[in-house]
């Protein structure tokens, strides 16, 4: 079975977990405009940028005229009070995103989006993540790591940023930037078993 598909993202965390799972991967651009619109909630955005990049990499393979493999898209939207926490601007961005975390509990969406041969196949999944009461201390510390200044939220779960999360509810992968158990089962819709070889 063909494991080939392509992955319309930056994220290393993407292509790490995507690459464990047995998959081959090939970069296709994907790029858009990522601002929210006013008073867009954070599902629904998550879920509007995975498929907007999806559409933007269909294109790109059309007219470059690619092999044809499934594409793979995906989204990860950190929020908290329905507020939308991107990626920080600078470190007082961070700051800022870190001291509204501390000792609440935010959600973590990742929508993943899959396209082939016409069909198109969607998928948002939410989590729970409970930080711990952040001293300034350890923010400032956390911050210089710089850790937090490519991540949506201010924080990585994978990394340093573990150790402010008191309780998970959801899917550490999706935290991470891809949901493993619905990336599969969106691929299942395309015949493509992670368990077959």
């Amino acid at each position: 079975m063909n494991k080939t598909i392509y992955l319309a993202s930056n994220s290393p965390r993407r292509w790490e977990i995507l690459q464990q799972l047995g998959l081959n991967l090939l970069r296709i651009e994907g790029e858009i405009d990522e601002t929210p619109y006013e008073n867009e909630e954070a599902k629904s955005y998550c879920l509007r940028i995975a498929e907007a990049k999806n559409k933007a990499a269909q294109a790109v393979h059309f007219t470059q005229n690619l092999a044809d493999y499934p594409i793979l898209t995906a989204d990860t939207t950190v929020s908290i009070h329905n507020q939308i926490l991107g990626k920080p601007k600078d470190k007082d961005d961070a700051y800022r995103m870190l001291k509204l975390l501390s000792g609440k509990t935010h959600q973590v969406f990742t929508a993943v989006c899959v396209s082939y041969q016409g069909k198109q196949f969607s998928v948002l999944q939410t989590s729970d993540v409970t930080f711990k009461t952040l001293t300034d201390q350890e923010i400032h510390a956390y911050i210089e790591t710089k850790e937090p200044m490519d991540k949506a939220g201010a924080y990585g779960i994978q990394g340093l940023g573990g150790i402010f999360v008191q309780h998970l509810s959801g899917s550490f992968t999706g935290v991470m930037g891809l949901p493993v158990a619905e990336t599969a089962e969106l691929l299942r819709q395309y015949n493509l078993n992670l368990l077959i070889k």
